[in-house]
């Protein structure tokens, strides 16, 4: 009994996801919404990058929301630390080392510039990864399209070749 519920679960989740990703957007609409949320994900929201997310899929129907999720899969929490760390670290090489910015002398005096550094350095890497997502997530979105691959099969396609 729980094994059936289990396997119908699983096929209303599959069909869901098929037809999440077969929305009515164009390739490039699907390439710009994971762009999109490439940027977003990869600045310092503190977690409002996901109700941004809402609100952009509200207003135009041109998003692609599971793309814009998919940015989320991509820029998970774990690999946010190491995005904090080289957006930390280019701001520093951009800027200079903040005035009590040293670990040996760290001081909440700091707390602005540090800020200043980290949004500079996010910003920086938010812009190239959006430019490397979008030629990428296109040729994918194409690539699926032209081979007529399901979205839930993209894996084991990928897998048999």
């Amino acid at each position: 009994m729980v094994g059936e519920r289990l396997s119908v679960l699983a096929d209303r989740l599959r069909e869901e996801l098929d037809r999440a990703l077969l929305e009515d957007n164009s390739p490039q609409e699907i390439a710009a919404s994971f762009s999109i949320g490439v940027f977003i994900t990869s600045m310092p929201t503190l977690g409002t990058g996901l109700l941004l997310f809402v609100i952009l899929a509200y207003i135009s129907d041109r998003i692609s929301k599971i793309a814009l999720l998919a940015s989320v899969v991509v820029l998970n929490p774990v690999v946010k630390w190491g995005v904090y760390a080289a957006s930390f670290w280019l701001g520093i090489q951009l800027l200079g080392v903040p005035p009590g910015g040293v670990p040996s002398t760290v001081s909440f005096s700091a707390g602005s510039d540090i800020v200043v550094r980290l949004l500079v350095g996010n910003l920086i890497i938010g812009v190239v990864f959006t430019a490397i997502a979008y030629p990428v997530s296109l040729r994918l979105v194409r690539e699926c399209h032209r081979r007529n691959i399901e979205p839930t099969e993209l894996p084991a396609e990928i897998l048999s070749d």
